[in-house]
């Protein structure tokens, strides 16, 4: 009996394990759908000194400033990148004005690639930790602190009505997600350790 009880226990707590996989499994799918569908801003000072964190913080405000104009009629994801794409040389020219004109010497590299954040709420909407597409726009050396936002859906940027909000690009399930922060905190951080151990894999 007591075995029988034992073994009992090891199913239920098998069971308990099973339920929490899949439930992360599917949380896990939900964040890539937010990560496929959301393209980001990410602006690196030089360094860390007060000047250069000032510098990345007019910088971005120039970007956010001719983004709000360049994706007043973006409507999908992949019209965004796009537009970043036809407009690099016009955002880079914008970053080196700056820089320019607080008499710094450093050179500015604008591309749409694709980087990794943390976790990060923007008011009501928390976007999980993963790797997205970004616009990256490097000042100098690029050793500062960062700083990052959403540029699609216009998330920190002054953007047209008609420019797609989150729940135009997201399902259901996917909008729950970001916006019931802090509901979803110890799957966000359940999700962030799985991957990590994904990429670990994949490295070997």
């Amino acid at each position: 009996m007591k075995q029988e009880g034992h073994l009992a226990e090891l199913a239920a707590l098998a069971a308990m394990a099973l339920t929490v996989l899949f439930s992360v499994l599917g949380f896990s799918g939900n964040c890539n759908e937010v990560r496929g569908a959301v393209l980001r801003l990410h602006v690196i000072a030089n360094s860390d000194s007060a000047a250069d964190q000032a510098l990345k913080l007019q910088v971005r405000d120039a970007i956010l400033k001719q983004s709000g104009a360049l994706f007043a009629a973006s409507q999908t994801k992949a019209q965004a990148e796009q537009t970043v794409r036809d407009a690099l040389p016009a955002l880079t020219k914008t970053a080196q004005g700056v820089v320019a004109a607080k008499g710094f010497p450093y050179a500015v590299h604008a591309e749409l690639t694709q980087s990794a954040f943390p976790t990060r709420t923007y008011g009501n909407v928390t976007l999980p930790a993963g790797t997205y597409d970004a616009l990256r726009v490097t000042l100098g050396s690029g050793n500062g602190h960062n700083w990052w936002c959403v540029m699609f859906p216009p998330l920190c940027l002054p953007a047209a009505s008609e420019t797609a909000a989150l729940e135009d690009v997201l399902s259901g399930d996917a909008l729950a997600l970001v916006e019931e922060n802090p509901k979803f905190e110890l799957r966000f951080w359940l999700v962030e350790q799985w991957e990590a151990l994904q990429r670990r894999w994949r490295e070997k």
